[in-house]
């Protein structure tokens, strides 16, 4: 259950990425700006936070040994995930991206097949292929469902180039938010911890950043001071907060597909925060009926996830009772 609470804080400070990167876009700031800021005041704060905890010299040590899938995983987790998710705030509302990014639950269970697993067997230690779980995608398919009739009314008044736009560009951050970070997982085993492992992948992406922030500066200029203040908020709150606990709650569950599907399908609770936070900062209409009914049926997915995963758990810990009498 422990795991699934860390996703659902992570879910609300993630929530705060959609509120005001679609805050940044109405008061005209570019969106090159808003992705490159939010890991550029990373750097500093992990750099802190990681240097305190004295895991430095061991992260150098694993960034050293592995240069090229430190760079191309982290590229796919953070870079191919947050400058499409920014870069989609130019075509609608917050309400429209965070409930477009929900396909990340989709894309976390359609990726189990890519890995693999260590089997003991008579002959030996065998890799096998990790299964779909099937259940968890029943159960993903029931807040995929509910973000759809959450969007129903507000799809009518969106252009086809808007819901095309939005749709590609978030479509490619669900799929490589979950790949990068479970691709980091299955390379650090246990290694280094959630706080290392976003460490490690900020400092692999930095040039990336700083060549974006550049591009940023020629084509828009230096970025206002607003803009910079809420990057920052987006930093801490999104970039640290909410990238942590989410490593955290999948580090605990890593080993299991289900479970690892059902910590991801928690994201789903930032549809709700993001409207709850645009309504209140925004001004954004409350929603209406069909909306209510999309928001209970989001929860009730979360809720059949967490009730799954729990009885997969109390299941093999009385197969192991069984085993050890």
């Amino acid at each position: 259950m422990k795991p699934i609470v860390y996703g659902l804080l992570a879910s609300f400070f993630f929530a705060f990425t959609f509120i005001f990167n679609r805050a940044m876009e109405i008061e005209g700031g570019s969106w090159m700006w808003s992705a490159s800021l939010r890991y550029i005041f990373m750097v500093p704060i992990l750099w802190a936070v990681v240097g305190y905890r004295g895991g430095v010299t061991s992260l150098v040590r694993e960034m050293r040994q592995h240069p090229f899938p430190w760079f191309l995983w982290s590229f796919v987790g953070f870079v191919l995930f947050y400058a499409p998710l920014t870069f989609a705030a130019s075509f609608g509302p917050g309400w429209l991206i965070a409930s477009t990014w929900q396909l990340v639950i989709i894309a976390g269970i359609l990726l189990t097949p890519l890995f693999y697993k260590l089997v003991e067997t008579a002959s030996g230690p065998v890799l096998i292929r990790e299964k779909l779980p099937v259940k968890g995608l029943l159960m993903s398919s029931i807040i995929l469902l509910g973000v759809i009739f959450m969007q129903i009314e507000h799809a009518e008044s969106l252009s086809f180039l808007t819901a095309v736009g939005c749709v590609a560009t978030v479509m490619v951050a669900a799929f490589a938010y979950p790949l990068g970070n479970r691709k980091m997982m299955e390379m650090c085993g246990e290694r280094l911890d959630a706080f290392q492992r976003t460490f490690g992948m900020t400092l692999a992406t930095f040039p990336f950043w700083l060549i974006l922030a550049g591009c940023g500066y020629v084509t828009e200029g230096a970025p206002s001071a607003s803009q910079m203040i809420q990057s920052l908020i987006v930093a801490v709150s999104a970039g640290l907060i909410a990238t942590v606990l989410f490593f955290w709650a999948t580090d605990m569950v890593k080993a299991n597909q289900q479970k690892l599907a059902a910590v991801e399908a928690t994201q789903a609770g930032a549809v709700i925060f993001t409207l709850a936070g645009e309504v209140w900062f925004l001004s954004t209409p409350l929603p209406s009926f069909l909306s209510w009914m999309g928001i209970i049926l989001v929860m009730s997915g979360m809720v059949l996830h967490s009730f799954l995963s729990r009885q997969k758990e109390e299941k093999i810990k009385t197969e192991t009772k069984e085993l050890t009498f």
